[in-house]
């Protein structure tokens, strides 16, 4: 926001017993942040980081930040950035979000004529229906675009193999490097992706390409991820029609850039103010 750096350190709450008498101070310690002195936030995302947060802002100060809605009652947190589908209460800490929060993508040559097509898998909230992807997928094909198909960890097995076209690169996703997908979706033009994956929706949303969803069926009617995707296709954010892949567009499309915002609302709040 201006800054020119600023000082963090990152602490993995999952590998050590917070509640043992010293163990807190000792990771702070071991990630060098005792050598900041007062900090001016302590950021925290993962229900294991709760208690560790709230504990460290007791003994050391600064503002707590906690990314998504905690299992501790909210008003133990300086701030909590909730996503709207999770319902956040109308509380002063609350900042609210619009789906999962991503960070800026790499700068790379925007290439109109590329896209991604990502695949999750069933989840508590969707389905698995091959035979409807297959038909979205093979009309995505007909375009012009040079696709790249790839899948994740909740994908079926052989999936990927039986929804590729003879077009396609194939990427699976354990042959992909730590930063493969971000380098990807920093550079290509179109992004589809499988309905069941709000945080993909809203990391390709991150991106300058035009983004699409593929259908899949809700296993509930009141279903918040779906209902939060539909939201975005009657804003008309992303497309849930595949033959609009067909409407090249060379023309990248403004990043969401939730993250920059938040930040300005919390200097704001905080009574920090803004650099630039």
């Amino acid at each position: 926001m201006g800054v020119e750096s600023v000082r963090y350190c990152n602490i993995d709450c999952s590998r050590f017993r917070w509640w043992r008498a010293g163990a807190l101070q000792r990771a702070l310690e071991d990630a060098g942040a005792m050598a900041f002195g007062r900090p001016d936030f302590l950021v925290g995302a993962g229900h294991r980081c709760h208690f560790p947060l709230v504990a460290a802002r007791r003994k050391f100060g600064g503002r707590s930040v906690v990314i998504m809605r905690p299992s501790l009652p909210i008003s133990w947190f300086d701030f909590a950035i909730i996503p709207e589908h999770d319902r956040p209460p109308p509380l002063p800490n609350v900042l609210i979000i619009r789906g999962a929060l991503s960070g800026p993508l790499p700068v790379r040559p925007f290439q109109a004529a590329s896209g991604l097509i990502l695949l999750g898998g069933p989840s508590k909230h969707f389905s698995w229906d091959p035979v409807a992807l297959d038909r979205d997928i093979k009309q995505l094909a007909m375009s012009s675009i040079n696709w790249t198909l790839t899948d994740s960890r909740r994908t079926p097995e052989f999936a990927m193999s039986k929804l590729s076209q003879p077009s396609f690169s194939t990427v699976p996703w354990r042959e992909c490097p730590d930063d493969w997908l971000e380098q990807k979706l920093a550079s290509v033009g179109h992004v589809w992706v499988t309905r069941d994956s709000i945080s993909m929706v809203f990391e390709a949303l991150q991106s300058r390409a035009r983004v699409g969803v593929l259908g899949l069926p809700s296993r509930t009617p009141k279903n918040k991820v779906n209902l939060a995707i539909q939201r975005l296709v009657d804003e008309g954010v992303v497309s849930d029609l595949p033959r609009e892949a067909q409407i090249f567009s060379s023309a990248p499309r403004q990043p969401l850039n939730q993250y920059r915002a938040i930040a300005a609302a919390l200097l704001s709040r905080c009574g920090m103010g803004l650099l630039q």
